[in-house]
């Protein structure tokens, strides 16, 4: 069986400021800013939340099935997808759109600064879960048009299928209502540090409270590892050891990918936790979000040497 992933596809333009933002922004003259910064070095990579999420899994040995509108500019990106035998059957090409481009830079704090069009991206509710005639073991909901986001999650629960509510970057499209029926309606539900305390101000819920709703919250706090909250219980991931900091930039959907995987393999929330923390930690030692490798032999045998256990 497979995940369906739900989420964006993206071209991402990464650019490195070498100096750090702050030294160049006066905080008394924001009202009128008008900063330029020189990045003397730019890669172009294959991103979007779908993408790097099935990027992931696919390396752990899963069939994930990404659900997702793209551009007439896609080709490149979709002979990608072949050469990594991942699966492009849910794809939906609109040949009037750009596939979505981020354009981000990164400087020396590793603060980023980002601009994203979102092109096909926002016509993601032309695609329908029941088109999939395969069976699917479990779904996420991640970053994508505003309508497709919650269209997806109205579907999964009509389709009987448990999903992961992945808000991301596309959180604040949502106002607290709207918040409130994507916890209703989700199994489970994971949030980075930032968007963990938005979510708690729109909602006006406390993170147990919310918790309460799906059968476990996973709050992930970078370096500093993750939290999970499930059946009255917070459990305390830590972050995997990191060989050379290169590129933060798609760790958090890999961290997502290793909660799929877990949730397919019905792990306990403490192996499923370090497993997403591990693969966050591989790709931040890469530079773009799908240029890390490893085979499943690999990433168990580091898996060991990082926490002193298997799975």
């Amino acid at each position: 069986m497979s995940a369906l992933i739900c989420g964006s596809m993206a071209f991402d333009t990464i650019m490195v400021f070498q100096d750090k933002f702050k030294n160049h922004i006066l905080p008394d003259k924001v009202h009128m800013l008008s900063v330029a910064f020189l990045v003397p070095e730019l890669r172009r990579e294959f991103g979007g939340c779908a993408g790097n999420i099935a990027y992931n899994l696919k390396m752990l040995g899963e069939e994930p099935l990404m659900m997702a509108t793209v551009g007439q500019d896609f080709g490149p990106y979709q002979q990608w997808l072949e050469q990594c035998a991942i699966r492009t059957d849910y794809l939906k090409v609109l040949d009037d759109q750009y596939t979505a481009q981020a354009y981000i830079t990164t400087d020396e704090d590793d603060n980023q600064i980002t601009a994203f069009h979102p092109g096909a991206m926002n016509e993601a509710h032309l695609n329908a879960i029941a088109a999939v005639e395969e069976p699917i073991q479990v779904g996420i909901v991640s970053p994508d048009g505003k309508v497709g986001m919650q269209q997806h999650a109205e579907e999964f629960v009509a389709a009987g299928i448990e999903f992961i509510f992945d808000p991301g970057q596309g959180l604040p499209m949502f106002d607290g209502a709207e918040l409130t029926v994507f916890l209703e309606q989700a199994t489970w539900v994971t949030l980075n540090d930032y968007e963990a305390q938005l979510m708690q101000e729109r909602t006006g819920l406390t993170l147990e409270a919310m918790a309460e709703q799906v059968k476990a919250l996973i709050v992930t706090q970078g370096g500093e590892g993750s939290t999970i909250y499930t059946e009255g219980r917070v459990i305390n991931i830590p972050s995997a050891p990191v060989g050379k900091l290169q590129d933060p930039t798609g760790c958090g959907d890999a961290y997502r990918a290793g909660l799929l995987y877990g949730l397919m393999n019905d792990l306990d929330w403490e192996t499923t936790g370090r497993i997403a923390s591990l693969l966050g930690a591989i790709k931040i030692e890469q530079k773009g979000t799908q240029n890390h490798r490893f085979s499943l032999a690999d990433f168990k045998a580091r898996y060991e040497q990082s926490f002193g256990r298997s799975f």
